[in-house]
């Protein structure tokens, strides 16, 4: 037997999880009254914003039908893909085959997992974006593969946020055969230009690399701002997947489903290892995802403009007040504002906020090194409420800043 000090160490032994996104634990006791019902910037508020219409409906039918939805290929109901595919075709401009090119999984988060376990091997380097989606770094750590740091200037709003393409070429000439990123950004707001998209994919093709891109948000984006997808560009389909879901701007993120579109042979191995993991989405759940792309008319339209002007009013209080920079939203519903220095640590700042007056947030070091002055709001919230909260952010950061 191994002694202790020589066996190998697990990467979850030293993952701390504590400050993730809704996970932040208070550590006092609260002694003031909580803003509202107190306000969780960690995640979205499916009470403010409700659950796309019809899903409650398809999921009830689901349950009184379980012979047949109880369980379902590992990749996901055949009518469910076949409905998702003709959408997301549709929507990201190239056509999916429902049988070859598409899976449903538990969440987006579930195919971000299995996409990159399914394509890094140990020792591996694979090209992470700063700040970016917590969990990319963390997974690629897990799969003991080396992450290789490349930066999106986004703190000038005067001009457009750029990912460093000299970076990221380097790091694809140095052996990186991946990289993984969000667009729109989370935490940021950031959405690429599509000159920015299509130099990311060609620097891809002429290195051999893949890119896995997490599309979450990419229904919310507001006026003023084009999106373009990657699966547009010249990059090659066994080059490149795309993980989209209901989770964000439709509400459906208790429902735990996702989907990844790509390249067959991916998508291939993410349904071996999601029947060893989980073996599929929850069956009930997937039929929620007919709904999705099929709303009402008017209905994200709509629900864009709710929170443009929630975003709105943050950005400009946020903005007018000393030390903090900020960058207006592009897509998606998070800001990302960096404050002022501070006469206390990051995480004293934090939990004077959740004790005192029921106010979370997400910290900013979450998505990458050099962003501890830095905090994540979600905004889909109540209006009042959010921007109640946004007030006390900002007095108490004027109160306490150096």
């Amino acid at each position: 037997m191994h002694s202790a000090s020589t066996e190998a160490t697990n990467p979850l032994d030293d993952l701390d999880i504590s400050s993730s996104p809704g996970q932040e634990k208070s550590l006092a006791t609260a002694t003031a009254r909580p803003v509202g019902d107190g306000t969780d910037f960690s995640h979205g508020d499916v009470g403010a914003f409700l659950p796309a219409p019809g899903a409650f409906d398809l999921y009830r039918e689901a349950f009184a039908d379980g012979r047949r939805y109880a369980y379902s290929p590992y990749r996901g109901h055949d009518d469910v893909r076949e409905h998702v595919a003709h959408h997301v075709g549709e929507f990201t401009g190239r056509p999916v085959d429902p049988s070859r090119e598409i899976i449903v999984t538990p969440g987006t988060q579930g195919a971000l997992f299995v996409a990159l376990s399914s394509l890094v091997e140990p020792g591996d380097k694979v090209a992470v974006v700063v700040p970016d989606y917590f969990a990319n770094s963390r997974i690629v750590t897990y799969l003991r593969a080396q992450t290789v740091p490349v930066t999106l200037d986004y703190q000038d709003p005067s001009r457009a946020a750029e990912l460093d393409l000299v970076k990221l070429a380097d790091a694809f000439a140095s052996g990186c055969k991946l990289l993984v990123l969000s667009n729109p950004n989370n935490p940021t707001g950031v959405v690429y230009t599509s000159d920015q998209i299509h130099q990311i994919a060609a620097l891809a093709e002429r290195y051999g690399a893949f890119i896995v891109v997490d599309q979450l948000y990419s229904r919310l984006v507001y006026p003023g701002t084009s999106f373009t997808h990657l699966r547009t560009t010249a990059i090659a389909d066994e080059h490149c997947l795309t993980l989209l879901g209901p989770s964000k701007t439709e509400s459906l993120s208790g429902f735990r489903v996702g989907v990844a579109v790509g390249a067959p042979h991916v998508i291939d191995r993410m349904e071996k290892l999601q029947a060893l993991a989980s073996l599929r989405a929850p069956g009930y759940s997937q039929t929620v995802l007919r709904c999705w792309f099929a709303e009402p008319p008017g209905w994200l339209e709509h629900r864009i403009k709710e929170h443009q002007n929630i975003r709105d009013d943050l950005h400009a209080r946020f903005e007018a007040t000393n030390g903090v920079s900020i960058r207006r939203t592009e897509g998606g519903s998070y800001i990302f504002p960096q404050l002022p220095a501070l006469r206390v640590p990051p995480a004293e700042f934090r939990n004077i906020l959740r004790s005192d007056h029921g106010i979370t947030v997400t910290p900013g070091s979450e998505f990458g090194p050099g962003h501890d002055r830095s905090i994540r709001l979600n905004f889909s919230q109540q209006r009042d409420n959010a921007l109640a909260a946004a007030s006390v952010i900002c007095d108490l950061a004027t109160e306490l800043s150096e």
